[in-house]
This record gives structure tokens, sequence and C-alpha cells, in this order.
């Protein structure tokens, strides 16, 4: 496989994107099946399940645990789909003024040779932070397209960013990413990234947010 990992044009804005939300909106299947098969979940809808019965019959038996398994997937549903709604009318719409600005930031994308023809398979971005009187680079939008995963791009992509940090003399790269993305997580481990903490404060509603079991990892490696 050949690859080329390239700084960002705006040729690739349209690619990028349509990357950005295929790869964010694959997490609410996974999010769904994490929070449903959960003890306490399957506790709730089997509670459900015998209160519908006896207080309806069996059409109540369906409906109620049905209702439930419906608010848990919209709240799935909403905090990744809004995330990437939010983000498409954001930094995701102006890509160089967001991350090309600043010579201490930048927006990369892994480009592969399919069929003699060069696809954008591959994306991550750093910007730059200030934190004290030291800098430290933030890792964003790594995404890699389904057809190029376990191949060594996630590890490339992140290795690229390291690199970026350590040569404008950064202390540490930091990052955020879901409780949900257990692949990201173990990728960043290998990379040498340690939990700092976590917190559930999303852009989503606080019920929406509290329903999905999720929770926003913070990880940093120092450099």
């Amino acid at each position: 496989m050949q690859l080329v990992i390239r700084r960002y044009r705006p040729s690739d804005k349209d690619t990028v994107r349509t990357l950005f939300s295929i790869g964010i909106q694959e997490h609410i299947g996974p999010c769904f099946r994490n929070a449903m098969t959960s003890p306490l979940y399957l506790a709730i809808t089997l509670a459900l399940c015998v209160a519908g019965y006896f207080l309806g019959s069996v059409f109540g038996a369906v409906v109620l645990p049905g209702v439930w398994v419906g608010l848990v997937y919209y709240s799935c549903y909403n905090l990744y789909a809004s995330y990437v709604n939010l983000k498409l009318r954001t930094d995701m719409q102006d890509i160089p003024r967001y991350y090309l600005s600043n010579v201490n930031s930048c927006f990369w994308v892994a480009e592969v040779e399919v069929d003699g023809r060069a696809e954008v398979m591959g994306m991550v971005a750093v910007v730059a932070k200030q934190s004290g009187k030291e800098g430290q680079g933030e890792l964003f939008r790594m995404i890699i397209s389904q057809s190029c995963r376990r191949m060594g791009l996630g590890l490339r992509l992140t290795q690229t960013v390291i690199d970026f940090c350590k040569e404008r003399g950064f202390s540490k790269v930091v990052l955020e990413t879901s409780s949900t993305q257990t692949a990201a997580v173990a990728l960043y481990q290998k990379m040498g990234f340690r939990h700092s903490f976590a917190h559930t404060d999303t852009h989503a509603p606080r019920l929406f947010t509290a329903l999905t079991r999720v929770k926003i990892l913070i990880m940093e490696k120092h450099l």
C-alpha cells in the first residue's frame, strides 16, 4: 500500500467532511450496544417488560420496554449525530482558518493509492494550546476509513502529530475521545498516552449524555 501523509489542501474539503461524518456516526451502534448490554439497563428493560405485562397485558410488555430502548437509542444517536452537525458548521467548514492559520497548528490527510488513483483515507489535526508558560498540542479529528484500518495508519498519523509537537518544543500532546471508542483508546495507549481524567460534559443535553453512559476521556503524552 502506497501511503502519503500530507498537509490538507482546499480540494480535500468534501472528501474530508464526508470521512469525518461517517467516522463519527459509526460510534452510534457500539454506543447503543454498550449501554443496553450493561447489567443496569438489562434489569430496567426486564422490569419494564414485567410491569407492562401486569399493567396492560402482552401489548404493555412490548410497548414499555420498547419506549425505553428507543429513548436510549435516540440518546446515542443524538450524541454523535448532533456533534457531526455542529462541527460541519464550524471547524470542518473552514479548515484553513481553524487549523492552518497558525504555524503551530496543522491538518493532515493520509492519501492512499487505490487502483492507481490517490484517495484520502485518513486525517488528523493538531492545535497549539497554552498551558501556563508551556505550550502543548491538542490532537483533533483522528479519523480513518474502515477500509484502511488495522494497517498501521492510525499509528503513523498519531506519530505525525507527536513529531510535529516535538519540533515546536511543546511539553505534551493532549486529546479527548469517548469511552465508546475502544480501538482509538487502545491505539493512543500504545503510542504512550495515559488517562488524565474523565468527564460527562458534552454538547448534548445532560439527560441524553447520561442515558448513553458515555464518558469523555482526556488523555495526554508528555514529550
